[in-house]
This record gives C-alpha cells, sequence and structure tokens, in this order.
C-alpha cells in the first residue's frame, strides 16, 4: 500500500471496495439488547433531477429505506435529527442492512442510550454495482443525489429537525468514500461525518488492467454485455464511469486508464482529481464546521493505510477528528460498531431538540 501502485485486479478490489462481495454479510452480531423497542422501517421511492437523464440509464426513482425512532408514531409533535448512512460497493440499500443488522442493530444502540434519530439508507447501486457517489454525466448526480435531493425529500416529508448540525453522514467502505468525498464538500447541509474503512482515498494509477481484462471490456457491445464481467472488472467499470466518464464513447460512456497498452494521463488525472487524499487540502475551511469527525478501519484491512493518511491530514491543519483502528478486517466489525459507536458518535454529536 505504500506505493499505492497495484498490479493485479485483486489489489484494485482491496481498494475500491475492500472486499469481496460474499464478505459483505459475515459481519459479527451484537448479541439483541433486552428490553429494546421496535423500531419502524419504511421502504420508499425518491425522485432525483440530479440522476434523471443519465447517460447509463440508472433509473431517477431510488429506493430509499428510512428507519423511525420507536415513539415516532405517537410523538407527533417530536422532531428529530437525521443520519445518512451510505451503502459499499456491489450491495444495495437492502443488503446493507442485512450487513450491519437493521433493525436490530439500531433498537440495540436506543436501548443502551443512544438519542433516537430519523436513519435513512439511499441505494446507489448502478450497472456497474456502484455510483462512488460521484459527480457524473454517465451515472447521473449522486453526490447531489444524497446532499440535495435525498435530504430536501426527507425534510419535506419527515418530522425532521431540518439543520446542518441535526445531520449526520456515514458511510462504510465506497460509502466511507462518499462520505469523505459529500462531507468536504457539503459542510453546509451535514454537522457530523463518520467514514467507516472509507476507500479510493488515494490516487490511482493505470497498472490496474491486464492484457486480458482489456480484451474483456473492448468486446462489450451492450449494456447487458458489462453485467457479464467478472466483479473485479465491473469494479473498474464503475471507478471510470464515475471519475472519466465520456459522453462520446457509447456504450458504457466512459474512459479507461490505459488503452492498447499505454497510459492515458488525462484520464488518471481525472481519477487522481476525485480522490479524497488529492483534494482535502481544498476543504480544510469546511472540515472545521464539523461538530465531529470519525474515522475507524480494521487492523487487518488493507485500506488501514490510506485511512490513517487522512486522518493525519487532518491533524495536520489541526482539524478536530478521532481514528479508531479496531480489530478485525473490512467487514467484520462493522453491525457492533454501528451499534455501539456509530450511532452513539451521532447521539453525542447532533443537535436534538430543546438542545440549542
Amino acid at each position: 500500500m505504500g506505493k499505492r501502485t497495484w498490479v493485479t485486479r485483486a489489489a484494485l478490489l482491496a481498494s475500491l471496495c475492500g472486499a469481496p462481495v460474499m464478505a459483505q454479510v459475515q459481519t459479527q452480531i451484537p448479541p439483541v439488547v433486552a428490553g429494546a423497542k421496535p423500531v419502524t422501517v419504511q421502504r420508499i421511492k425518491v425522485h432525483s433531477s440530479a440522476i434523471q437523464g443519465n447517460l447509463e440509464g440508472e433509473s431517477a426513482n431510488r429506493d430509499v429505506i428510512v428507519v423511525l425512532p420507536p415513539d415516532y408514531a405517537r410523538a407527533r409533535a417530536k422532531r428529530y435529527p437525521v443520519v445518512y448512512a451510505l451503502h459499499g460497493y456491489s450491495i444495495g440499500a437492502e443488503q446493507w442492512i442485512k450487513e450491519i443488522h437493521v433493525p436490530q442493530v439500531v433498537e440495540g444502540a436506543y436501548a443502551l442510550g443512544a438519542r433516537p434519530v430519523i436513519l435513512v439508507l439511499p441505494d446507489s447501486k448502478t450497472l456497474h454495482n456502484g455510483s462512488m457517489y460521484s459527480s457524473s454525466p454517465t451515472t447521473g448526480d449522486f453526490e447531489r443525489f444524497v446532499a440535495h435531493d435525498l435530504v430536501a425529500y426527507i425534510d419535506a416529508h419527515y418530522r425532521t429537525i431540518a439543520t446542518r448540525e441535526s445531520r449526520g453522514l456515514v458511510g462504510h467502505s465506497m460509502g466511507g468514500y462518499g462520505a469523505s468525498r459529500i462531507g468536504m464538500k457539503h459542510a453546509d447541509v451535514f454537522g457530523a461525518v463518520y467514514m467507516m474503512s472509507p476507500c479510493c482515498l488515494s490516487a490511482r494509477d493505470a497498472s490496474l488492467l491486464d492484457s486480458n481484462g482489456l480484451a474483456q471490456i473492448a468486446a462489450i457491445k451492450t449494456r447487458e454485455d458489462a453485467t457479464k464481467l467478472s466483479w473485479g472488472l465491473r469494479a473498474t467499470l464503475a471507478a471510470a464511469a464515475a471519475w472519466s466518464p465520456d459522453p462520446k464513447a457509447p456504450p458504457l460512456y466512459l474512459d479507461l486508464p490505459i488503452e492498447d497498452g499505454k497510459q492515458r494521463p488525462e484520464v488518471l488525472a481525472k481519477w487522481a482529481a476525485n480522490a479524497p487524499l488529492a483534494f482535502v487540502d481544498q476543504y480544510i475551511g469546511e472540515l472545521r464546521r464539523y461538530r465531529a469527525i470519525a474515522i475507524d478501519v480494521g487492523d487487518k484491512d488493507g485500506l488501514r493505510t490510506d485511512a490513517q493518511a487522512l486522518h493525519e491530514t487532518l491533524d495536520r491543519y489541526g482539524v478536530p477528528n478521532s481514528f479508531t483502528v479496531y480489530s478485525g478486517d473490512h467487514t467484520s466489525a462493522v453491525a457492533d460498531r454501528f451499534q455501539n459507536y456509530v450511532l452513539p458518535f451521532f447521539s453525542k454529536n447532533l443537535v436534538f431538540p430543546n438542545q440549542r
């Protein structure tokens, strides 16, 4: 990880997504907390003008899961902070709630003393298994979907405290990248941010593609062909669709960082421009606005080096943040941490009713 250079697709998977899809639901489940009160889980659709009209054909009507506090239905005058939780690569919102064991962990967190919030989990899965929460004419502007369209919808349809100090943003893996990216650029929307094992923080080079992979991609004639590629090649296409879109390159409308065996510096520059460790220095003033920033990563997670680098960058600028290295790999402790660290973090650092 030190050179941030990879020669196999396996390493790309570690950097882009953190762990194979099979591992996404193999997480430690915290024990059920006695006396926990039930929450309400709703499944809704949210239309996003920011995604509408994208070249990839992604639906602008996004699936969203909303988890309401135990007393939401009866405490009709009460308003709540909102926490937006972003899923990782290759999974959508439904698999995300299985990975973190919602509603059990939410109910458990409240029973253990965390203050109830409205939890919102949007689905950002795309043709290539992930939007990277980025702004691209190929996939649509998922960054704006989260930071603007989704927030506006939730504030209009639920009893929220509609201020940045009462909004939290958290994500795991690709979602952790999304939390870092959106968090840096939209401190006017969110008041606290938590990055769980964030991927893709540093710039990549072109050694992630071999001749066989390039040949398979070159043979693609339709969108459906792309869905038959290996998991690793689809991850490569997801990054390209998000960071190097090309409206003149059907059927996938993207550019790869290597062509005919040669690196393409102009494409690599676009990928680098989307790496948080490359642009964090531009957003220090915005990051200082947060009430709290947290980063965590497992001691056996290949993403640890970059996560620590982000923490050290914030420290160098004097931006308050917490950094935790826990015992485990990329997914092993996600559910436990969501219950016992993430929700208590927002309970402590968001503004609740009568707290102003």
